[in-house]
């Protein structure tokens, strides 16, 4: 398995576009890294990426 990147504008995009090409839902994409959602959504938030479930992305 890939591993993630540790720059935060670097996860945005890449979580964003696994998002977009290979997973349904972030809940997927998690349980497929073995990562915990809430911790994914809050190094992103620290970050200035907010989670837009509607859009099913990051900004």
């Amino acid at each position: 398995m890939e591993a993630m990147p540790s720059d935060p504008v670097m996860l945005m995009s890449f979580v964003n576009m696994k998002l977009r090409d290979e997973y349904a839902t972030l809940e997927e994409l998690c349980a497929s890294y073995g990562i915990e959602e809430e911790a994914l959504k809050k190094t992103l938030s620290s970050a200035g990426f907010d989670w837009m479930p509607e859009a099913g992305q990051f900004r």
